[in-house]
């Protein structure tokens, strides 16, 4: 079969492949964008049912259009993946989709890429991995998958009928882990829920939404994490309307907070003695950025209205005084454990010279080592806001301008030719 040759190829039709084509699009660079699935597939159908955004609707979008719903909702995932599929028809973007991607190596003797597909090879000049940061759902080596309770990760789930009837372990707490345990504890399971090292900020705080208050406080525009945060998870919800994630009012509602989960034998499973330093941590990361609003409220004159029960933070549960470190699952009644622990690059179709010995990309912002390979989506890509709708959309931005760069030094001396 000969191959289909284009000037870009587009591995991906999420938020990132959409963010890029936009942007290609407007420096006229002929590309094409392939998905496996649907666009935005993810969102629609890679997602619990009741998942909603975890940023207001007049903050996680693209600039050039609004979602259909309140400014300040959240969204749902499904008006997410609408938004995309929507974003794509309106700048005619070139997606085709059904189709994976299997492998990508480097031509010889020549620029540009061979591409193999589901739907036929393809011969590419540049190449943007937009698969994002969701890929390999991780489950830590911790419960043997025979043992006699059902596992699940958090990328599987969808509601808590899919679950066998019995109390649920949840083990990381984290915006998903967080909002699957609450809506467990909701539909009347008993629920325990191991807390490792996070970050808590307030989800509004004097009338702003904390992704306000991330923005003008500079925290978006962060371009390196701190030594280790690129592995901290944040625990904040867009659920019920959003609202502060509370551990004391979690456990005051039923749950049973537990530290960071260690090992299983014989139906046994152990926790750190870290659960009290683990949500101290959290308290003061929140407390500490209502210091950084109050402080930027008076520096700039601003009347927002103050907010001192803000910092109130209640006794400590039974179950923080007094930790359980171990926990026999069967007598405890649990018959489930979803493991909402994040997830693993898997850039296995990629085959090129462009990642660390740790499988990771080696890049920067987005710029691989190995010439003509792009990344799009990645945590801290660009900044702390690169993983994030609006984040992407500027990340995406920045690699077409690169690619138009190229394609010029290129295009020097030809007669309307580009040079493959």
């Amino acid at each position: 079969m000969s191959s289909q040759e284009v000037e870009v190829l587009v591995v991906g039709a999420g938020q990132a492949g959409i963010a890029m084509s936009e942007h290609l699009g407007a420096h006229g660079v002929p590309h094409l964008v392939v998905e496996r699935d649907r666009i935005a597939e993810r969102w629609r159908s890679g997602r619990w049912d009741s998942l909603v955004a975890n940023g207001p609707a007049w903050h996680d979008r693209f600039p050039g259009e609004e979602f259909t719903i309140d400014p300040d909702g959240f969204a749902t995932k499904d008006q997410v993946a609408d938004y995309f599929v929507a974003y794509a028809d309106k700048i005619a973007a070139p997606v085709r989709t059904g189709v994976e991607v299997t492998s990508v190596r480097k031509n010889n003797g020549r620029a540009g890429f061979h591409v193999e597909t589901s739907a036929g090879p393809i011969d590419a000049r540049y190449v943007v991995a937009a698969t994002g940061a969701f890929q390999k759902p991780v489950i830590p080596p911790v419960v043997p998958f025979d043992a006699p309770v059902h596992q699940i990760h958090s990328n599987a789930y969808r509601n808590p009928a899919q679950l066998p009837a019995g109390a649920v372990l949840v083990i990381g707490a984290g915006s998903s882990g967080v909002q699957i345990a609450d809506e467990l504890r909701c539909s009347g399971r008993r629920v325990h829920l191991a807390v490792g090292p996070h970050d808590r900020p307030p989800r509004s705080y004097r009338g702003r939404d904390f992704c306000w208050w991330l923005g003008v406080l500079g925290k978006w525009d962060m371009v390196a994490p701190p030594r280790g945060a690129e592995h901290v998870t944040i625990a904040v919800s867009g659920a019920h309307g959003g609202h502060t994630v509370d551990f004391r009012a979690l456990a005051a509602d039923g749950i049973t907070l537990l530290g960071l989960a260690r090992t299983y034998r014989d139906g046994v499973m152990t926790f750190a003695p870290d659960l009290r330093t683990n949500i101290d941590n959290g308290d003061a990361n929140y407390l500490s950025m209502l210091e950084e609003a109050d402080a930027y409220v008076k520096r700039n004159g601003l009347e927002l209205p103050e907010e001192p029960e803000a910092r109130e933070l209640g006794p400590d549960p039974e179950c923080v005084i007094n930790p359980i470190l171990e926990l026999d699952l069967a007598a405890a009644g649990i018959t489930s454990i979803v493991w909402a622990t994040g997830y693993a690059f898997d850039f296995g179709w990629l085959q090129v010279d462009a990642f660390d010995e740790t499988g990771r990309p080696r890049h920067q912002r987005g710029v691989s080592t190995e010439p003509g390979i792009y990344f799009l989506g990645l945590p801290w890509q660009s900044r702390r806001g690169s993983s994030f709708i609006w984040g992407v959309w500027h990340d995406a931005k920045y690699l077409a301008d690169q690619i138009a760069i190229q394609r010029g030094y290129l295009t020097y001396g030809l007669t309307g030719q580009v040079a493959r």
